[in-house]
């Protein structure tokens, strides 16, 4: 996971609360920390929730590989990134532990949660994420801000956890860092929503094939050099032009395991033209 890295002075700190940052649920929440905020020496990703209907902002693979896997919770409502912690009960926590609260230059940083979690089980109706790389916590200051964060949601009755990618199916990363590989800043977006309407006949008419098989199809059926009509389909898959369950081989998906995405989330996205 990249080193996620931010300095607030208390004029932007003011600034973000007044846009709202950190407030809000579901299509209404804003993240207090964006794509943009962060310095990362990982991959950051902007990535449209079906639960929230609205863009989420995730720091690294490891967060992508988490938020992926909660949306895919039967039981899951509303997922709030980048969620801000209240500076007056995290500055009391760290006098009480006796541990230096997060600051620069004199000012007290906001602490931020990773994802808090609204769900429907009744027994766990919230529960918050912190997502770390397991050599993160062989440095002793991270694992002082995950006492402070551990013992604020513990005073709210909230269940904490840490998730490393240890807890990640590997799959997950197998499919992401396929995927991801045929992202391209430069795709011409009307090209794309050519080759997602052409996909998407095609697999409504053949469910019950594998992917690679109807690619296979598709690459005789048009003429295709042999693994087109593959790239193609990853190319929509990795712009999220389609979706599939993460935790499933990408060789293994049938076509009734993929979804087109909606024209709303395409919008929201900033895939089409409003």
């Amino acid at each position: 996971m990249g080193k996620k890295q931010y300095w607030n002075s208390e004029v932007k700190n003011r600034r973000w609360i007044k846009e709202g940052r950190g407030q809000g649920t579901g299509a209404d929440y804003k993240p207090w920390l964006t794509v943009r905020d962060v310095a990362s020496e990982g991959r950051s990703h902007r990535v449209f929730g079906h639960l929230s209907q609205r863009t989420h902002h995730l720091l690294s693979d490891l967060e992508l590989a988490t938020f992926l896997l909660l949306q895919w919770r039967s039981t899951t409502i509303d997922i709030r990134e980048q969620f801000p912690l209240d500076r007056t009960v995290t500055l009391d926590i760290s006098k009480l532990l006796g541990i230096e609260h997060p600051n620069h230059h004199g000012v007290d940083q906001y602490m931020s949660s990773d994802f808090v979690v609204d769900t429907e089980e009744k027994d766990r109706r919230r529960f918050v994420i912190q997502v770390k790389a397991t050599e993160a916590f062989n440095d002793s200051r991270t694992i002082e801000k995950l006492e402070i964060e551990s013992l604020y949601w513990r005073e709210k009755g909230v269940p904490f956890f840490w998730v490393t990618e240890n807890q990640i199916p590997p799959i997950v990363f197998e499919n992401i860092n396929l995927l991801y590989n045929h992202i391209d800043d430069d795709t011409d977006q009307n090209e794309l929503l050519v080759q997602l309407d052409v996909f998407s006949k095609h697999i409504r008419q053949s469910e019950n094939l594998r992917v690679k098989e109807l690619c296979m199809k598709l690459d005789a059926s048009y003429g295709h050099e042999p693994g087109e009509a593959l790239y193609q389909i990853k190319r929509l898959l990795a712009h999220r032009y389609f979706h599939f369950d993460i935790t499933k081989p990408f060789t293994e998906l049938r076509c009734s395991d993929i979804t087109a995405e909606t024209f709303n989330a395409l919008q929201e996205g900033g895939r089409v033209s409003s």
